[in-house]
């Protein structure tokens, strides 16, 4: 089904599984964005779809920030021994999306490759929230949800599980179009159909209240013959 968007998604991925032998500390947010947008290049991208961006990258603290991508600059942070970093990538093969994010943590200046081996009690547990969080949905979810539905009940789970949604928006998603102001939202008042799209991603930006740090995970879903798949 839609082999172009397995190609391009399996770009993201890709790049997300590169950028973890490549991150050391003393690296610049800069250096591994430039990192990740040429590696996508290199598989096959030919450009970013969201604002051209193609690695929207942020570490420590700046972990809680949510921002339109019309907004966001690379800051020149550099990456410590002991850090938080989410990734999220947007490459794109002619109007083809891929969009898939990761939090990658380093303990002792290297990548944590286990969620269970991170030895930061709060990254491990945020990390294992997002996981939670996307078999939550893929258990609720069903063809004839809508948009709001989702929004409603995964929202309600987050706080629910002592989390609050980092969203500037609010959403937990969108749909996945060929142009960005097509696109649909996992928020209130979208009463259409998830089966109404081919495409959506879910994307929970959450954290503690109080906390300086926030946890990103991103896949793309879709629905075969009334089930729920991942891309």
């Amino acid at each position: 089904m839609f082999p172009e968007y397995c190609d391009v998604q399996n770009i993201a991925k890709e790049t997300i599984e590169y950028i973890k032998t490549e991150i050391r500390p003393g690296m610049t947010l800069m250096d591994v964005r430039r990192l990740c947008e040429d590696n996508m290049k290199h598989l096959g991208a030919d450009s970013f779809w969201y604002y051209d961006i193609g690695a929207f990258v942020f570490s420590g603290d700046e972990t809680t920030v949510s921002v339109s991508g019309r907004e966001y600059t690379t800051s020149d942070r550099i990456i410590g021994s002991d850090d938080i970093i989410t990734i999220d990538l947007s490459p794109q093969i002619g109007d083809t999306w891929g969009d898939h994010a990761r939090t990658i943590i380093i303990e002792d200046g290297s990548v944590v490759k286990s969620i269970n081996e991170i030895k930061n009690p709060e990254w491990r547990e945020g990390l294992l929230m997002e996981k939670k969080l996307h078999d939550k949905m893929t258990e609720i979810v069903s063809s004839d949800m809508t948009f709001e539905d989702l929004y409603y009940q995964m929202n309600e789970y987050i706080k629910d599980e002592g989390y609050i949604n980092l969203d500037f928006m609010g959403n937990l998603g969108h749909s996945i179009v060929r142009k960005k102001d097509d696109r649909i939202y996992i928020e209130k008042g979208n009463t259409a159909k998830l089966s109404d799209v081919n495409f959506f991603t879910f994307e929970p930006h959450i954290s503690v209240s109080g906390s300086n740090y926030g946890y990103k995970r991103e896949d793309i879903y879709y629905f075969d013959n009334g089930v729920i798949k991942k891309l």
